[in-house]
Order: structure tokens, then C-alpha cells, then sequence
């Protein structure tokens, strides 16, 4: 075939198709200019209408993020129900335990026998109180959390249907992982034990009572001994001494109050005193019986000399005393048993009748030669002669120590007040060291079992993980047939219509750092108001410290042990030095140190994630989920029908449900916390 130029009917067939859009002179005709104007107006809508279909496509998204969102919202409600619940149960735990410590501490201190017994009484209510607490906290966060599900599930199923617009519905809702409760509430039924505690403070309460009689008995004992040596007004010690010996400044002091005054004082104030005496004493007189007087005066000055050099008293730096004061004899019969009667102390000369004992050797009766001595007890027992002059026997001896012992003016009357004295003061305060002794042991075990109730609430949390606790996947479908807006469009585009589509998304809860310091809990005590509900006393105390205690207990918890010790410090009586400041010391710095693992009050707040990691720790597989999630959901249906296509418990078949009893101890007021499931199915 040979190649030419175009024949004349073809070149003008070409010429006359270009010349539609090209003129002669090159520039474009206007069929040229109508169709590449209709071209781009078709583009332009095109482009429009493609956008429109991907942003209402987009918007399913959306609406599944905040149905995952409202679901892990109802989650963050029940945690915040929860956590409060949980703090009032520890923090009303740990207001009776430490008000049965207070207990215990004052059981350890005279006079708060009383307050002990009352306080004891006021823990055991208010453990009560929170065992009955703990038990309708089980109950009622078992009954909530088996409703959780379909809260959930109501709750995102209208956040769904609400985000329906312009002619684009939704169906869908959020389904908790796990879709049933996995907590443990069994720690709450876990009571905690007084009776240990109130049997030790029982046993501390007897012991102190013990040991303030035995000191009350001391004092009385050495109150009395201080009047008798130089606190009486009239006749006494110092004042004998003073009268009969001479005595005076530092020999013969005077102390203005038991206080100041010790047994050694009197002890030093007969040494001086019989010495005084003894050196003044002389065997003088001019008959027999005058001569046998002096002569048994100087022989028991000397034996009390003696006596009262023999005995001893002291001090420990602890305190402790050490009394030995000498009982002196005042009658012939207590004369036998003294060194006076079995000395050979008394002169003998040789007589008509036999060897005779006398006085002295000036006795009128002692003619013959001096033939050594002998002693009363050979008097008696005839081995010598009574002289008939002076009479020298062991009843004159008696004669002289009963006068000056029996009546008041007598020195040695006061002495034998005092010696007696000392031995109640002595048998008192033994008895109050063996009492003050059982009371530490006492309180010791008190302590061990307060240490034991603190470890034991310390370990009382419910482990909580309810529906939802993994987190909530939303599955949301749109329905297509919904038609792209026309009116623009009709003249370029043919009719055209959104078609369906789906989306998943999963929310879990993280703490809220922000929040660490929020007042949930103030406010929730606020709201109780029971501080006009207790029945006063002891129990007004504890009111106050519960609501420290309750308002503290949030992650900052070192105020618990702030508040309780608080309360340990400020009781009344309790000085130091006494078993009752030792325990006080001891069950203050146990609260303190107790390891109570507070209730993180921080607000848990919903946060996006991946739909995988929820379906991981559920231990699911992503798409097999998903994939049942969307063919179980109906197409069309109200969050009911959602609820029992999953197989889950159906919300309108209860109505209120009590989630907690607070019970306010010492009374039978019980203030019930309650949500009403039936209003909130009306709601959702």
C-alpha cells in the first residue's frame, strides 16, 4: 500500500471535527469552552460527592470511640463506688481497732478504769459496726456488678443511638471484658477479732486496779509514818527528840510533806536520838528503885542503839526502796527475846541468901563481895538471887520500854507507828511492783494482739476485677441505603448511596494523676452527717477519728497514722514513767508503722486503646470476637434485646438495688446507699 497525502473528501471530514473546537485562527470555539466547563463541573461535584460519602463513612469511628467510651464510664462509676466503699470499711476497721488500743492504754492507768472499760465498749461497736458494713458491702457490690454488664451495654447502646443524624443511624453498643464478675469479696466476710483485745485490757484493768490500791495503801502507809516521825502537829518523833534529847537543826530536821520525806529520815532520827540518850543516861539515884530505873533506861538505850544502827534503808536509782527499821520490845515478854535478857550484863554479889543480881553495884542491897555478872535469863531460871532492894528484874525491864512505847509522849510509841508503817509501806509497794508487773505482761499481750488486728485489716481488701475491668470493646454498624445529597448533583451525577459499614473500637480506665488529691471522700462523709447520730461519750470520739481517718485515706496515707496516733496522744492521764505511757508509746508508733495499704482514691477515667490489647488480656482472639460480636447483635432492637443476644443479664428485671448499710455505732440507724437500676434502663 503506498503512503500520499490525504484525499480531498477525508482532509475536509478532519478539518470540519476540529473545527467544532479549534477556529481557523487557533483559539478555541465555544462548544470547545461548553464541554470542558461541563467536564469540570462534573469532576467538581464528583470530588464533593466522594467527600461527603467518606466523612459520613469516617463518622462510624466516632461513634465507636464514644460508645467504648460510655461503657468504661459506667466501669469508672462502679470503681468510684467501689474504692469508697472500700475506704469505709478499712478506715472505720482501723477507727475501732485503735479506739480499743486507746482502751487498752488507759486500762494501764489508775483512775481510767472507767474510760478504759467505756472505750473498750466503743471499739467493740464500732467493729461491729464494720463487720456489718464489710458483710452489705459484699452483698450489694455483688448484686452491682452482676448488673454491670447491662449498664454497660444500655449506657453505650444510647450514646449510639444518639449519635445518629441527618438521616444516619446506628446500631451497636460496648461489651465488657470480662463479660461476668471475677472479684473476691471473701475478705470482707473476714471479722475482725476484740475479744483477744478486750480480754487483755479486762486483764491490764485488773492488774492496774491492783496496783493503784497497793499504792494508794503505800501512800496511806507512808503518809502515816511521816505524821509519826515529824508531820503531827503535837507529839512525834522530831518532837520527842527535841524535848527529850535536845536534839535540833540538821540532827533533828523537819520535812513538810510525805513527799520529801523518806523512811531513813526517821531511821537517822533514832540513831541520834538514842545516842543522844544513851550518853545523857547514868545509873544514878539514891534507893534501889531509882538505881534499877537508870539502870534499865541506860540498858535500852543501849539495845536500841544498837537496833536502830542494825537497820538500814536505800534507794535504787529506779526507784525501788529497801526498808529494814528494827521493831524495838515494850513488854517483858518481848524483852526474853532480846540480847538484854541473855547478856551477862548485870553485876552479882555474894550474899547471905546466895549470889545476888543487881542493878548496879550502888544498889543499897549489895553487901557482900562482887562475884562477876549473869543475865536475866539466869535470874529466872534461879541460877541466881533477886536482890530485895533494887528488884533488878526482867519485868522492870519491861516496865520501862512499855511506858515510853504505850503512851504518846514516848518517844519509842512513835518509833513503833513508824516501824509498822513501814511494813505495810513495804508489803504495799510489793505488791503494787508485782501488779504493775502483771500489768506489763498484760500489756504486752494487748499490744501482740492489737499488732495482730492491725496486720489482719491490713490484709482485708476485696480483689476487685468486674465486667468491664479489662476493658469495654464497642462494635457500631451503619446501615447503608442512605443517598447521597442531590441537590447540586442531579445535573451531573447519577443517584448514588452511602453504603454500610462498621467500626470497633476498646476504652480502658487509668488512674488520673490530677485527681490524687480529690474529695470524694470528704464529700461522701459530709453527706453521711452522722456525727449528731452518735449516743455521746466515747463513741463521739471515735466519730470524729473515723471521719479523719476516712477523709485521709487516700494515697497521701501517711495522715492515717497521723490521725490515729492523734488520738492515742491526747488521752488524759497517761504521764510518762507508767505502764499505760509505754503502751501508749507502743501502739501509737504500731498505727504509724502499721503497712495499711490506703485506697487509691485517684479517679479512674476511660482512655482509648487498642482492640487487641483488651482482647488479649481476656485472652481472646481480635477478629474471631469481633466477627461474633457483629453477627450476635440484631440489626435493629433496644439495648434489652442487645443485652440478651450476648447473653447477658437483662437490666429491668430488678429495680433498686442497696449496694452498702452504713451503720452508725452505738445505734441502730443504718443509712443505705442505693442506685435505682430500673431508672437508669428508663434512661438509657
Amino acid at each position: 500500500m503506498g503512503t500520499g497525502s490525504v484525499s480531498g473528501d477525508e482532509g475536509r471530514g478532519l478539518r470540519l471535527g476540529i473545527s467544532l473546537f479549534l477556529r481557523d485562527d487557533g483559539g478555541y470555539t465555544t462548544v470547545a469552552v461548553a464541554v470542558a466547563l461541563l467536564v469540570s463541573l462534573s469532576l467538581v461535584f464528583s470530588a464533593a460527592s466522594a467527600e461527603w460519602v467518606m466523612s459520613r463513612s469516617n463518622e462510624v469511628q466516632a461513634v465507636a470511640d464514644a460508645s467504648a467510651m460510655a461503657g468504661a464510664n459506667v466501669v469508672s462509676a462502679y470503681a468510684t463506688v467501689a474504692q469508697v466503699l472500700d475506704a469505709c470499711v478499712l478506715s472505720l476497721g482501723l477507727a475501732g481497732i485503735v479506739t480499743y488500743g486507746a482502751g487498752l492504754v488507759a486500762s494501764c492507768v489508775p483512775g481510767l478504769g472507767g474510760a478504759a472499760a467505756k472505750l473498750c465498749e466503743a471499739g467493740g461497736r464500732v467493729l461491729d459496726a464494720r463487720r456489718d458494713l464489710a458483710r452489705s458491702a459484699a452483698r450489694g457490690l455483688k448484686a452491682l456488678e452482676r448488673a454491670l454488664p447491662a449498664i454497660i451495654v444500655a449506657n453505650s447502646a444510647s450514646c449510639v443511638r444518639a449519635n445518629g443524624a441527618e438521616g444516619i443511624g446506628y446500631e451497636g453498643c460496648a461489651i465488657p471484658l470480662p463479660t461476668g464478675s471475677k472479684s473476691d469479696f471473701s475478705s470482707l466476710e473476714v471479722d475482725v477479732g476484740s475479744s483477744e483485745m478486750e480480754g487483755a485490757a479486762r486483764g491490764m484493768g485488773e492488774a492496774t486496779a491492783r496496783a493503784e490500791g497497793a499504792r494508794e495503801e503505800a501512800s496511806r502507809a507512808l503518809e502515816h509514818a511521816w505524821e509519826e516521825d515529824c508531820g503531827s502537829p503535837s507529839y512525834c518523833m522530831r518532837e520527842r527528840a527535841s524535848t527529850l534529847a535536845g536534839l535540833a537543826g540538821w540532827q533533828n530536821p523537819m520535812y513538810d510533806s510525805p513527799e520529801s520525806w523518806n523512811f531513813g529520815v526517821a531511821l537517822l532520827r533514832a540513831r541520834r536520838y538514842y545516842a543522844a540518850r544513851l550518853s545523857a543516861q547514868g545509873v544514878t539515884g539514891s534507893t534501889g528503885a531509882e538505881l534499877t530505873d537508870s539502870a534499865c533506861r541506860r540498858a535500852f538505850y543501849a539495845y536500841a542503839l544498837a537496833e536502830v544502827r542494825a537497820g538500814s534503808y536505800s534507794r535504787a536509782l529506779d526507784g525501788t526502796e529497801s526498808v529494814d527499821l528494827p521493831e524495838l520490845p515494850h513488854t517483858a515478854d518481848e524483852m526474853r527475846s532480846t540480847t538484854v535478857y541473855t547478856d551477862a550484863a548485870w553485876p552479882c554479889t555474894a550474899e547471905d541468901g546466895g549470889r545476888t543480881l543487881h542493878s548496879s553495884l550502888s544498889c543499897p542491897g549489895a553487901r557482900g563481895s562482887h562475884c562477876g555478872s549473869a543475865s536475866l535469863a539466869d535470874l529466872e531460871a534461879g541460877r541466881v538471887r533477886e536482890c530485895p532492894e533494887c528488884a533488878m528484874s526482867i519485868r522492870e525491864m519491861g516496865r520501862v520500854a512499855s511506858a515510853s512505847t504505850n503512851i504518846e509522849n514516848g518517844f519509842e510509841h512513835h518509833w513503833r507507828e513508824v516501824v509498822e508503817a513501814s511494813h505495810e509501806y513495804v508489803r504495799a509497794k510489793a505488791e503494787q511492783s508485782r501488779a504493775e508487773r502483771d500489768a506489763k505482761e498484760a500489756a504486752e499481750r494487748g499490744s501482740g494482739t492489737f499488732q495482730q488486728a492491725l496486720d489482719q485489716l491490713a490484709v482485708i481488701h476485696p480483689t476487685l476485677c468486674p465486667p468491664g475491668a479489662y476493658g469495654c470493646v464497642a462494635v457500631v454498624v451503619r446501615g447503608g441505603g442512605q443517598a447521597v445529597p442531590s441537590e447540586l448533583t442531579r445535573a451531573f451525577l447519577s443517584a448514588g448511596a452511602l453504603p454500610p459499614g462498621a467500626a470497633v473500637s476498646a476504652a480502658v480506665l487509668a488512674p488520673d494523676d490530677a485527681t490524687a488529691e480529690n474529695n470524694v471522700l470528704a464529700d461522701f462523709w459530709d453527706s453521711l452527717d452522722v456525727r449528731g447520730s452518735f449516743v455521746g461519750g466515747a463513741l463521739d470520739g471515735t466519730c470524729e477519728l473515723w471521719g479523719r481517718l476516712l477523709v485521709g485515706y487516700g494515697s497521701a496515707y501517711g495522715r492515717i497514722g497521723d490521725a490515729a496516733g492523734g488520738f492515742l496522744d491526747n488521752l488524759d492521764g497517761v504521764t510518762g514513767g507508767t505502764v499505760g505511757a509505754w503502751l501508749r508509746g507502743k501502739v501509737s508508733g504500731m498505727v504509724r508503722s502499721a503497712r495499711l495499704e490506703p485506697v487509691d482514691m485517684r479517679q479512674r477515667k476511660p482512655v482509648l486503646v487498642s482492640t487487641q490489647k483488651v482482647c488479649d488480656k481476656a485472652g481472646l482472639s481480635k477478629v474471631a470476637t469481633v466477627r461474633r460480636l457483629v453477627t450476635s447483635l440484631p440489626d435493629h432492637g433496644s439495648a434489652e434485646d442487645y443485652a440478651r443476644a450476648l447473653g447477658l443479664w437483662v437490666l429491668d428485671e430488678y429495680g433498686e438495688i442497696t449496694v452498702a448499710e452504713v451503720p452508725i455505732p452505738g445505734t441502730d440507724m443504718r443509712i443505705p446507699l442505693t442506685i435505682d437500676l430500673a431508672e437508669i434502663a428508663r434512661a438509657a
